[in-house]
């Protein structure tokens, strides 16, 4: 037992990437044994150790895949001030854990992205195009639409006259302030528009749940019309955050990866 707790350890080790703002990423490397790399990307406030980053890798791990999660800016162990928007800000972020990886001669093989998470891959697969398989979970298809639930009726009425909108925990305590700026970065990104400009090459995996009230599955139909070279996978019952799917849901990223790193290397061979 205390082997096994031994070459945990070993298989894992806290990395630090600096971003172009000079604040430093945090992240762990699940490392496998192969070259190839999966960098794994969380949702709106969550950070490299919520329950589906953890289960992802160790489904990679497990699949004798190298993986790499890591918090955002300003979320988890990360440097900087957390932001509701700054969706670009994090495809900067992503730039900047793959260059990190590729300056060491490992080959990024794929992001993966679940939610907010999932928006960033993409936007990071329409601006560059050095990563040619993206995996899309939960993600929203039009950033417009889910604010009045989250925001309440007239948000931007109120943000305009009180300069931001303060959300609280169930708890009543406050947890982040949303400005208009960070606001108007969201509501200016057209996602339809992100998803033309991906290399009709790359590889798209979407994955949700039935019963997410949180982004309706609707969202991934969306996604399935619009993207080429897609598989769409929706697990019955699921939740946004995959509460009793999580098994399904890692098995289905890491079959895909596997089946992603045969097809890659036979074209090589």
């Amino acid at each position: 037992m205390a082997e096994a707790a031994q070459n945990s350890s070993l298989k894992q080790q806290k990395v630090i990437i600096p971003n172009k703002y000079g604040n430093k990423l945090v992240g762990i490397l699940h490392e496998a044994g192969t070259k190839e790399i999966v960098i794994l990307c969380h949702g709106l406030r969550a950070s490299k150790e919520d329950i589906i980053m953890t289960q992802l890798a160790a489904a990679l791990d497990n699949a004798e895949i190298s993986s790499f999660r890591f918090d955002f800016t300003g979320n988890g162990e990360s440097e900087g001030s957390f932001e509701f928007g700054i969706y670009w800000r994090e495809v900067d972020d992503i730039h900047a854990v793959a260059q990190h990886f590729h300056e060491a001669n490992r080959s990024v093989m794929a992001i993966i992205g679940h939610s907010k998470g999932a928006n960033a891959v993409l936007l990071y697969a329409s601006k560059y195009h050095d990563i040619k398989t993206v995996v899309n979970l939960s993600g929203r298809y039009d950033l417009k639409a889910g604010l009045e639930g989250h925001l309440g009726n007239k948000f931007m009425e109120r943000i305009r006259e009180e300069g931001f909108i303060e959300l609280k925990t169930k708890s009543g305590n406050a947890a982040y302030r949303i400005t208009e700026e960070s606001l108007k970065d969201r509501l200016n990104i057209n996602m339809h528009e992100a998803c033309l400009q991906i290399d009709k090459e790359c590889r798209f995996l979407t994955v949700h749940g039935d019963a997410d009230t949180a982004i309706p599955v609707g969202n991934a139909f969306e996604f399935a019309k619009i993207l080429p070279n897609h598989k769409l996978h929706i697990v019955e019952g699921a939740d946004h955050v995959y509460t009793d799917h999580l098994a399904e849901l890692a098995s289905t990223v890491a079959n895909f990866m596997k089946e992603t790193l045969q097809r890659d290397k036979l074209n090589a061979s």
